[in-house]
């Protein structure tokens, strides 16, 4: 049934569901034109009506937003909008922790309307939960613009001014992501506008190799524009979206190995010269965590590496480690005895993309005023005859606690341990959100407490050292 607030932009109108939570979906942040920086939304005059999700960045929909059947039937570049989630009727007096989710997609697809992103579950746990649309591929980071991370702060300057009537602490605001919502955390932390809008940080699997600098942002806006025939960035304000789109594509798929075509850019607008040093410098607190095999999301249906061998195998890890492709034979081999060479190449560069440039930004963040936390979520899914592991993107209907959410049981199966692993996972979540702390402890370079996430949920010291050193 409706339910209205009065905010400070003016009385919206939202959702009262029979259990007593409330959503509020769609509600406009900001304005902004083409390749041009957001400009907030501070009022309107009439009740604006947030009962239903507002319209997603133009994209071509990714293999994993195809598969969860995300909504792409409503895109338009005006798509800067939020829904606001509360475990009951907002009352004066509520303070909330606020958890403030920023979608992953390679920035390049996704929306927070993703059935695994909706936020009742997580606010019945005594939190507001902020999920937000943000520019996307060109339209958010052609260039240097950053338009996309712009957007990001907008977001949470709305936050600050209007989450009070939701129930919300705007003091105790924490960011958290998953791939390049989870890099899109990290370049925060690199932000000299994030000082009072976010309290806390957690970043899941964060894609920190999209993270890009200004040189190489400025070659790939040139090749943008060679694509398309076009001079200047003025010339693509003037671009239809579906030859904008188009162009991405062509872009995208010009090169096997480049995934930084959009991303963040260090020296950009509103971020460090060096994104990845001033986020160790960041005194706000960090979580960190990644997942075991996270490269089987995608080399599990890649046809090229149906038939790797061997002999692969062995020239794939003398390219990647060099003088010591021989020891990382050996100790891939020792933790994952009887995995495939294609398998075993998945491992690699799992850790090259994700799990080892996390442990060098939890090791450049070992310090008094830097408090940072690392897990490994490491359960395999028994889904596609568990052929994806514990594969990228797997950890999120656990984190929101969505196992009920469309396209879950696709990925995860109807295990018995899945609700006792979401249970515990999204109370860490919430624990870190509330307090500051999660239940394990802070990261250091003597024992290197990790949080492995599992059917069995346990802390231990330094898991896999023999793969770290290799990455020294």
């Amino acid at each position: 049934m409706p339910h209205t607030i009065a905010s400070n932009q003016g009385s919206i109108t939202g959702l009262l569901s029979p259990t007593g939570s409330c959503e509020f979906l769609g509600i406009p942040f900001a304005t902004a034109k083409r390749l041009e920086n957001p400009v907030d939304i501070s009022s309107w005059e009439d009740n604006f009506t947030a009962t239903a999700y507002g319209p997603i960045c133009p994209q071509t929909p990714g293999m994993l937003e195809m598969a969860l059947n995300m909504d792409a039937s409503h895109m338009k570049e005006e798509c800067l909008n939020l829904n606001v989630y509360t475990p009951r009727t907002p009352t004066e007096g509520m303070s909330l922790p606020v958890l403030f989710w920023i979608h992953g997609g390679a920035y390049t697809n996704g929306a927070g309307s993703i059935a695994w992103y909706h936020g009742a579950s997580l606010a019945s746990r005594e939190t507001v939960v902020v999920t937000i649309n943000y520019r996307l591929g060109p339209l958010g980071f052609l260039g240097d613009g950053n338009y996309g991370t712009l957007d990001m702060l907008s977001a949470l300057r709305w936050v600050q001014r209007n989450i009070s009537v939701f129930g919300g602490n705007e003091k105790n605001v924490t960011i958290f992501g998953e791939s390049a919502g989870g890099s899109a955390v990290v370049s925060l932390l690199a932000s000299p506008e994030i000082d009072g809008l976010a309290h806390k940080a957690w970043a899941m699997s964060p894609s920190i190799g999209q993270l890009r600098n200004k040189a190489r942002a400025l070659d790939l806006q040139k090749q943008f524009l060679d694509l398309a025939g076009l001079k200047n960035l003025d010339d693509v304000k003037a671009m239809p979206i579906d030859d904008i789109l188009a162009t991405q594509q062509k872009q995208m798929t010009s090169a096997t190995k480049a995934f930084d075509f959009y991303a963040p850019t260090a020296g950009g607008a509103s971020l460090s010269n060096d994104i990845l040093a001033s986020a160790a410098l960041s005194p706000i607190p960090l979580v960190v965590g990644t997942n075991k095999d996270e490269n089987k999301l995608w080399s599990t249906f890649d046809p090229s590496l149906a038939d790797a061998d061997d002999a692969r195998w062995k020239a794939f890890t003398d390219e990647t480690f060099g003088e010591r492709g021989q020891q990382a034979r050996a100790a891939y081999q020792a933790l994952r005895p009887g995995e495939s060479a294609r398998d075993l190449m998945s491992a690699v560069s799992t850790d090259t993309g994700f799990r080892q440039p996390a442990q060098r930004l939890c090791e450049n963040r070992v310090g008094s005023n830097t408090p940072t936390w690392m897990y490994w979520f490491t359960w395999p899914t028994p889904a596609f005859g568990g052929t994806v592991g514990c594969c990228h993107a797997l950890d999120i209907p656990f984190a929101f606690d969505n196992l009920d959410a469309e396209g879950v049981l696709m990925m995860t199966g109807d295990s018995n341990e899945r609700s006792q692993i979401a249970d515990r996972f999204s109370s860490e979540i919430v624990a870190f959100a509330t307090h500051g702390h999660p239940s394990w402890g802070q990261f250091n370079t003597n024992d290197r407490p990790t949080l492995v996430i599992d059917t069995e949920t346990r802390l231990v010291h330094d898991p896999e050292p023999e793969i770290r050193v290799l990455f020294v």
